[in-house]
């Protein structure tokens, strides 16, 4: 993309996916088979992000979490996957879609049980001040101009 003029329209399957998590190793392990294709970077969106992501089975789209200041919506394309929060799993597949508004205590994430890999749209605010908190991790997200530091929920870094 160039920085003038971004592309008029990109095949989303021939972007290049990233595999990788800001997640400390141990929380991390859990995401390894996920591949997120950062689409609206390509466009340099800067009020939201959108990604296509894919998880292969046994996968979890993150640590189960909920965000003070971003929301988050996301749209099954195929597959079969479990979302998991406060109120319990519930199955989605292909044309179910969710969503999780910023500051409500929900914690959630997206895990790929079935024997096939699912894939999905993933739509959210882009705050450039973010706290996320993570329930069942000793884990916090603290984003301070668009950069995210995660440490344990007492601060202490790791």
């Amino acid at each position: 993309m160039s920085a003038d003029k971004p592309p008029a329209a990109i095949a989303a399957l021939e972007m290049a996916p990233r595999t990788t998590s800001i997640y400390p190793a141990e929380f991390a392990k859990a995401l390894e088979g996920r591949k997120k294709r950062v689409l609206g970077d390509s466009f340099g969106l800067s009020q939201f992000g959108v990604n296509l992501t894919k998880l292969t089975p046994g996968t979890w789209s993150s640590q189960r979490h909920w965000h003070e200041k971003e929301d988050e919506f996301i749209y099954v394309l195929d597959g079969e996957i479990t979302l998991v929060d406060d109120a319990g799993e519930h199955r989605l597949t292909p044309g179910m879609c969710a969503g999780f508004k910023a500051g409500v205590a929900n914690g959630h994430h997206l895990i790929n049980r079935s024997s096939g890999e699912c894939t999905y749209l993933e739509v959210g605010t882009r705050s450039p001040d973010e706290r996320s908190h993570y329930p069942e991790a000793d884990m916090q997200g603290l984003k301070v101009d668009g950069k995210w530091l995660m440490t344990r929920k007492n601060g202490d870094p790791f």
